[in-house]
């Protein structure tokens, strides 16, 4: 009879921690995309020559991110750069820039 009460403490670990990590606090996710502003301008409105992120698609910016992160698009830092975040860290910048104004 252990297993399974330890089996459903571990779900009830599992769970408590989705949802912290689910309430990711906005401020956070704005500090973390300040470190993008170097290349893509404050906020993501980059000055030309730059990618811009500022109202761009959410899904798209995230799927970039994920291939950067597993090698599959090239990049001079940005492979570098996003080893640095969660999958998570990258859903919400991603969110983030997507929601400012261009």
């Amino acid at each position: 009879m252990k297993l399974p009460l330890s089996l459903g403490l571990a779900a009830v670990a599992l769970c408590a921690t989705s949802a912290v990590q689910a309430q990711v606090d906005l401020s956070q996710v704005r500090s973390w995309a300040a470190a993008c502003a170097n290349c893509h301008g404050t906020n993501g409105n980059a000055q030309k020559g730059s990618e811009p992120l500022a109202g761009g698609n959410k899904d798209e910016m995230l799927k970039k991110l994920m291939d950067f992160k597993s090698g599959a698009k090239p990049a001079t830092i940005m492979h570098q750069l996003s080893k640095g975040y969660t999958d998570e860290q990258l859903a919400a910048i991603a969110t983030w820039f997507a929601a400012q104004k261009k």
